[in-house]
């Protein structure tokens, strides 16, 4: 059975990224062929799978060759699997053949995992773990009284990241309101640039979109419920949230590159789009990560370039954040294989990657100066400030339904990218999709 996680352990992520603040301490990552564990190096070679692709790729690869400072004879080699990965790793799992180490975006895969006896428990890590990470967030590692995985990375998901010089020219500042934004957004379009660019050839970032309207919209118990399909996605909730999210699929002149140009970018491409000099969009409505793509892509510069702002209110919601992260987990178990779970758990692993930009890291003991200027310090922080906060709702599904690339939400969402007016087509499909899912 899937495995459910309580509203306490899913705020634990966001907390832990905004105790990033707090002192340091933590594992350290020791010479003489030993991790920030305590474990031994190892020797040989080891894979890890995971999501991360172009920016992101490299910068895992910084972390890698961090810990190749630290364990010389051991030799990770990343397996980028990008929006595949679900299928991939389900793939090679049941080939016989899986991946000594991987990260899971999906509490819902990892749980799966769990059940089916595919995950080897990571209790070597246990010190460390728990030294860098709440014990609440531990918690959601922990299957039937053993740790199996922990949050890598993190992820601020109700972000908007838009072009300076474009809103300086419309004369428009950022918008706190639904309407406020849909009203720049014409004023932007005026302008003569596009308002929205929006990488439809990855669905996960039309589910983004969608969550961040309802759980505004519908409210958190909604959000709750429609996590876990004790309401239907015919809901008229969804229906309402889906009539929202048209508003801005539906303006095709105010996206860069219509609908059809909107199905074909990705997501690093949407980003590229609006801080291209000249720009082919003013906005961004995606995560915290979004940072990274830019500094990495682009010559846009912090706060002069390129700046964010909270995913706008509608109709009065209180301030709410749709959060994310990604989990390391183990399949084969080996000593370089612990040496490297114990190193990833470290804040000198996480220091890494949060110096190189668009990454929150969940451990509490990366010091806030780590992060390259105020505005990522500021959506990192800011995750624990919010008032209401769910994981990404699409993660916590059946992956069949929530993470498979071509199926379920990634592709249904981007049918209603094509065609915003079919609310109610839309809606039945998705639940027809979901009820599919949860019965498998």
């Amino acid at each position: 059975m899937r495995r459910r996680f309580s509203l306490l352990g899913l705020f634990a992520v966001l907390v832990l990224v905004a105790a990033a603040c707090g002192g340091g301490g933590g594992g350290t990552t020791g010479a003489g062929g030993t991790t920030g564990g305590g474990a031994e190096c190892g020797s040989g070679s080891i894979s890890l799978m995971g999501i991360w692709v172009a920016t992101e790729q490299q910068s895992i690869q910084a972390v890698i060759d961090g810990f190749n400072e630290q364990c010389p004879d051991v030799t990770v080699k990343y397996n980028p699997a990008g929006d595949n990965l679900v299928t991939v790793l389900a793939t090679a799992v049941q080939g016989g053949n899986p991946p000594d180490l991987a990260t899971i975006a999906q509490p819902a895969t990892v749980g799966e995992y769990v059940s089916k006896g595919a995950l080897k428990p990571i209790d070597f890590a246990a010190a460390v773990v728990k030294e860098n990470y709440s014990a609440d967030l531990v918690k959601q590692g922990t299957f039937d009284g053993k740790l199996y995985g922990f949050f890598f990375k993190g992820a601020n998901k109700s972000t908007v990241w838009y072009n300076v010089p474009v809103f300086q020219d419309a004369g428009v500042e950022p918008p706190k309101t639904w309407d406020e934004f849909l009203a720049a957004a014409k004023t932007i379009k005026a302008s003569g640039v596009p308002a929205y660019s929006i990488g439809g050839a990855d669905g996960w970032t039309l589910t983004d979109l969608f969550e961040n309207i309802y759980i505004r919209q519908a409210g958190p118990e909604k959000y709750d419920q429609l996590a876990t399909h004790e309401i239907p996605w015919t809901d008229q909730s969804v229906k309402d949230a889906l009539t929202t999210m048209g508003q801005v699929l539906g303006d095709t002149d105010n996206i860069a590159g219509g609908t059809q140009g909107a199905l074909q970018t990705d997501f690093a491409t949407s980003v590229t789009n609006a801080f291209a000099d000249p720009p082919k969009a003013a906005m961004v409505i995606e995560a915290d990560f979004v940072a990274g793509e830019i500094v990495n892509s682009t010559k846009a510069k912090p706060e002069t370039g390129f700046n964010v702002f909270d995913f706008p209110s509608i109709n009065d919601s209180p301030p709410a954040v749709v959060g994310a992260g990604d989990m390391v987990v183990m399949f084969k178990d080996s000593p370089a294989a612990q040496a490297f779970v114990n190193y990833l758990a470290t804040p000198e692993a996480a220091e890494i990657w949060v110096k190189r930009g668009g990454f929150s890291s969940p451990n509490k003991n990366v010091p806030a100066d780590a992060y390259p200027d105020a505005i990522l310090r500021s959506t990192a922080t800011a995750l624990a400030s919010a008032e209401t906060f769910r994981f990404d709702l699409s993660d916590l599904q059946p992956s069949a339904f929530g993470g498979t690339v071509g199926q379920g939400e990634f592709k249904l969402f981007q049918d209603f990218l094509a065609n915003p007016s079919d609310v109610d087509g839309i809606a039945q499909k998705l639940e027809d999709a979901a009820a599919k899912a949860y019965k498998g």
